[in-house]
């Protein structure tokens, strides 16, 4: 190899070892922007989810404002049909006189003055577990092959001794004797 080559060669080296370094610097810095972008876009999309959470929490106070202004008794047992029968809470075993009146945006002790004189069921638990037991019948019917457990579960009760107590306080005869005269008539 020539000194000329080997000068050539030290050259070029010299020049990759440039382009290198400023290779490295372009990447910092790209890493950098994209940390900083990255950062942004976090914030962005966080304050979006909190404008999202404080639009829903405005319409919701909005709502029970609305409802609490509500004197009337028949609207608020409208209301409180026509939510129970869309959103069905009382499906679920946590739902309980409580959960009713924050759902409509009223007080527990508006409620149940609502329930004395609007409901034959006098207090909202009895109105609650009205439903329930309501729903159990329904599927006892229409389910033939749920175990009495399941109605339970589905029907929205804690567990199958409430819900025997219930159905035998309404129709007074257990869950498997109502599914029994029932498919006895069909």
């Amino acid at each position: 190899m020539t000194k000329e080559e080997i000068k050539q060669l030290q050259d070029e080296n010299a020049f990759l070892k440039g382009e290198v370094d400023r290779l490295k610097d372009e990447l910092v810095r790209l890493v950098s922007r994209n940390l900083d972008l990255s950062e942004r876009l976090e914030y962005d999309v966080d304050l979006r989810r909190r404008a999202e959470v404080a639009r829903e929490i405005m319409q919701v106070n909005v709502e029970r404002q609305r409802n609490a202004d509500l004197r009337d008794d028949g609207q608020l047992m409208a209301l409180i049909e026509l939510r129970v029968e869309k959103e069905r809470p009382h499906l679920s075993p946590d739902f309980d006189a409580a959960a009713l009146a924050e759902m409509l945006g009223v007080s527990q002790s508006r409620l149940v003055q609502l329930f004395r004189h609007q409901t034959i069921h006098r207090t909202p638990e009895a109105y609650i577990d009205n439903l329930r037991t309501l729903t159990a019948l329904r599927l006892l019917r229409e389910q033939p092959n749920y175990t009495i457990a399941v109605v339970a579960e589905e029907a929205g009760f804690s567990n199958v001794r409430t819900l025997q107590r219930r159905i035998q306080e309404a129709i007074g005869m257990t869950p498997v004797e109502y599914r029994l005269m029932i498919t006895r008539d069909i």
